[in-house]
């Protein structure tokens, strides 16, 4: 794995200099580009000017803030610069907190820290104190010309590192409309009965693939070879009728059940088919 970039952690008189990675694969990603149908050629974008009506070369381009309807303030680049927060490259420690009072909201995206060359040793260290105390460090950390809330935590025997939303970044939940709806009891037991049933003692995230990836590529990788038009798939109809929420829970206990039950049904048809056999086969017949 290569390191996307560098930083050192600063807590103290203690630094840990480290270097970041990503925690996924990015060309899991399936992106298209726009092409030219006559000659192949991946076109360009151009920038236009719907009051002069003509299209305007890049040198001509400012930024502009818009502080009123079709009103903005310009930047030139050189103030621009100036707006950006100082890569310092430092992950800037404020204070330890109770890892299990970070909400899985507040994350935005995560980066795996790796000791850098000479900080082996204090970046066992703090993995092993954070682990310890049940802590996580909550950090600020610039770069790419902005100010970053991030949380250091430990992850088996390393660290990982969360980039957090601030506060006034998160919009609350009371702003959600939820309507007016009564939760009957019995339904309630149906449904709780409904979960149980399909629950799983652990999270298995190796059981799934993205299927409708693997289906593109597939299809993407057979054009390839064939050059043959995609013909279009099957539409499926949804259904958007309201339905009984009793009958809907029962009936799908129902098939719970029912998939439950013939498992050892069809266990005990092939245990006595090969008895038969067993039997066949001593009688000589």
């Amino acid at each position: 794995m290569r390191p996307i970039g560098s930083a050192t952690i600063s807590f103290g008189l203690v630094s840990v200099p480290t270097s970041l990675y990503s925690v996924a694969e990015s060309a899991a990603n399936i992106s298209f580009n726009w092409i030219h149908k006559d000659c192949g050629s991946r076109v360009k974008q151009r920038h236009y000017c719907p009051k002069h009506d003509e299209l305007v070369e890049r040198d001509d381009l400012v930024k502009g803030y818009q502080y009123a309807k079709d009103q903005y303030v310009l930047f030139e680049p050189d103030e621009i610069k100036q707006l950006n927060a100082v890569a310092t490259n430092t992950i800037e420690i404020a204070e330890f907190i109770p890892l299990e009072q970070v909400e899985r909201i507040q994350l935005s995206r995560a980066y795996y820290l790796g000791p850098d060359k000479g900080g082996e040793r204090a970046y066992r260290l703090l993995s092993a104190a954070l682990r310890e105390t049940g802590r996580a460090a909550l950090a600020t950390y610039a770069a790419r010309g902005k100010q970053y809330l991030v949380l250091v935590r430990p992850v088996e025997d390393g660290l990982l590192l969360e980039q957090l939303h601030y506060a006034d970044e998160l919009r609350p939940f009371s702003e959600v409309p939820l309507g007016e709806a009564e939760v009957k009891d019995e339904e309630l037991k149906l449904a709780v009965q409904l979960i149980e049933q399909a629950a799983s003692g652990a999270y298995e995230p190796e059981k799934y693939e993205d299927e409708v990836r693997k289906r593109i590529m597939a299809i993407i990788n057979e054009k390839i070879e064939t050059g043959e038009e995609i013909t279009a798939a099957p539409t499926l109809e949804t259904e958007t009728k309201v339905i009984d929420l009793m009958a809907a829970l029962k009936a799908s206990l129902g098939e719970e059940e029912e998939a439950a039950a013939s498992k050892p049904r069809k266990a005990a048809k092939r245990a006595g088919s090969k008895k038969k056999v067993s039997k066949k086969a001593a009688s000589g017949g």
